[in-house]
C-alpha cells in the first residue's frame, strides 16, 4: 500500500459523495463502491439546513444549482388539530443565517451530488454494483472483500475505509456484530407529492396535529405559471409497536385507501387533508425507524458516518444534514492528522456523542415535541395559544433543539470554516 492507495467509501448516497467531494477538494485519493447497479432518483423531500449548505456552499455547489432542485425555506411552522397556529419562525436567511435552508427532492439533490462527482472526479470514481461484504485491518490499512454486480469478488486494498452504506450498514454491522436490531417506536409513515398551491408563505414548512397522527407539508419546487408547485407531504400515525414491524420490508408503495382514514378530520379553510392525499402522484408506506447509538463509530483505519453511524428519526429534518457534515468533519480532521487512524479517532471524539445524543432527542419527537405538549395540555384545540404554552416556553424549546442539532444562529453564524480555503493535504 502506498501514500496513493485510496480512502475507501462504502455506498454512495448523499453522505457518501459528499464524502468523496471532500476528499477530492483536499488532495486525497478515494474510491466509492455502490451497491446499486444505476443510480437513480430515488425519494421525495428532504430539508438541508443552514449548516449542510454552508458545507455545500464551500464545496462549490451554490444557489443556483439547489434552486434548480428545491426551494430555499421561508418559514417553519407548528399547527395544532383545531388548525390555529401554535408556533411559527423565518428559516434561512430570513431568520439571520448567513445561509438558506433548503427544501428539495431528495433524489434530485442525490443525483446532483453524482454528476458533480462524475464532473470532478472521473467515471472511475463511483464502482456501481460493487458491494462491500467485510473488511480486514491493519497497522497498515484495510481491505476489503467486494462482491460485483456479475457475482465475482475481489479485493480492494486502501488506506482508510469509511462506511458510509446507510442504516443496513454491512461496516457497522461488522464492528458491532452485537448490535440491536432496528428500533421501530411504532411511528407508521406514509409519504407523497402533490402539485398544489403552496402552503402560508408559499415556501412554509408545516407540522399539523399530535403524537398520535400528524402531517407534515412543504414545497420542494417553484411555484409554475398557474401558481402551483410539488407539494412533498408525509402522514404520520403511532400504532402499537408490541410485536416489531411484521412487514416483509421497510419501503412500499400503498394505496391511499390504506391510511386516509386517519385525517378525515383534518379539514381546514385553509387545507383541506384528504383532497391533498386523494390527489397524490404516487404513496410509499415505511415506518420510522433509526439504530442505538453505539459508543463509536471507528475501529482502527475504518469508521462510520451518515445512517451508518447515527440513523435517526426524521423529525428535526436533519438526517441528510448530519451526513454532509460527518463529511466535512472527517475532511477536517484529515488535513488536521493525515490520512491516519488517528484523524479517524479525532472524528469519532467530536461526533459521536453529541449526535448520539440527537438521536435519542429525536425519538422525543424532536422540535414536534411542542405539539405533543399541546396534545396534553389541551388535545390540541384552543382559542389562545398564550394560554397554553406561552411564546417563551414556545421559544425556549426551539432554541435548546436547534443548539443540540447544531445549528443555533449565533454560534453557526460565528464559526470559522470546516475546511480552511484552499487547504491541501501534502505528504499526508
Amino acid at each position: 500500500m502506498t501514500q496513493n492507495s485510496p480512502v475507501i467509501i462504502a455506498g454512495g448516497g448523499i453522505g457518501g459523495l459528499t464524502l468523496a467531494l471532500t476528499l477530492h477538494q483536499i488532495g486525497v485519493p478515494c474510491l466509492v463502491l455502490e451497491s446499486v447497479a444505476q443510480m437513480r432518483p430515488m425519494g421525495v423531500g428532504i430539508n438541508l439546513q443552514p449548516n449542510a449548505v454552508r458545507e455545500l456552499f464551500a464545496l462549490g455547489i451554490e444557489e443556483e444549482a439547489l434552486d434548480d432542485i428545491g426551494v430555499p425555506a421561508r418559514e417553519w411552522a407548528l399547527v395544532g388539530l383545531n388548525g390555529k397556529e401554535v408556533y411559527a419562525e423565518p428559516r434561512g436567511q430570513l431568520a439571520g443565517y448567513n445561509w438558506p435552508q433548503y427544501a428539495v427532492h431528495r433524489g434530485e439533490f442525490h443525483m446532483l451530488l453524482y454528476k458533480t462527482v462524475l464532473d470532478r472526479m472521473g467515471p472511475d470514481a463511483v464502482q456501481l454494483g460493487s458491494r462491500i461484504t467485510s473488511y480486514e485491518h491493519s497497522n497498515a490499512g484495510v481491505t476489503v472483500q467486494v462482491t460485483r454486480e456479475n457475482g465475482t469478488e475481489d479485493r480492494v486494498v486502501g488506506r482508510l475505509l469509511i462506511g458510509a452504506d446507510g442504516i443496513h450498514s454491512t461496516v457497522r454491522a461488522q464492528m458491532h456484530p452485537d448490535q440491536p436490531p432496528i428500533h421501530w417506536g411504532g411511528a407508521l409513515m406514509w409519504r407523497g407529492t402533490v402539485r398544489m398551491k403552496p402552503l402560508r408563505t408559499g415556501s412554509s414548512f408545516v407540522g399539523l396535529g399530535t403524537h398520535e397522527k400528524r402531517m407534515v407539508i412543504y414545497p420542494i419546487s417553484p411555484p409554475d405559471e398557474s401558481g402551483t408547485c410539488l407539494v412533498n407531504w408525509i402522514a404520520e400515525v403511532t400504532v402499537d409497536n408490541a410485536e416489531g414491524w411484521q412487514q416483509a420490508g421497510w419501503f412500499r408503495p400503498v394505496e391511499v385507501d390504506r391510511f386516509i382514514h386517519h385525517f378525515d378530520d383534518f379539514r381546514y379553510d385553509w387545507l383541506d387533508v384528504p383532497d391533498m392525499l386523494r390527489r397524490a402522484d404516487s404513496v410509499f408506506e415505511n415506518p420510522m425507524i433509526d439504530r442505538d447509538p453505539i459508543p463509536t463509530w471507528v475501529e482502527g483505519p475504518v469508521a462510520l458516518m451518515g445512517d451508518a453511524a447515527h440513523a435517526m428519526y426524521p423529525t428535526g429534518s436533519n438526517g441528510a444534514s448530519q451526513a454532509i457534515v460527518d463529511a466535512r468533519v472527517i475532511g477536517a480532521q484529515l488535513l488536521a492528522q493525515g490520512v491516519t487512524p488517528a484523524a479517524l479517532a479525532a472524528y469519532d471524539a467530536q461526533m459521536c456523542g453529541p449526535i448520539s445524543a440527537l438521536v435519542l432527542r429525536n425519538r422525543g419527537a424532536g422540535p414536534f415535541g411542542m405539539l405533543n405538549l399541546i396534545d396534553e395540555r389541551c388535545r390540541g384545540v384552543f382559542e389562545d395559544i398564550e394560554t397554553v404554552l406561552p411564546a417563551a416556553e414556545r421559544q425556549a424549546f426551539m432554541a435548546n433543539y436547534k443548539a443540540a442539532a447544531g445549528f443555533a444562529i449565533d454560534s453557526l453564524n460565528a464559526a470559522p470554516p470546516t475546511l480552511p480555503v484552499g487547504a491541501q493535504l501534502h505528504g499526508g
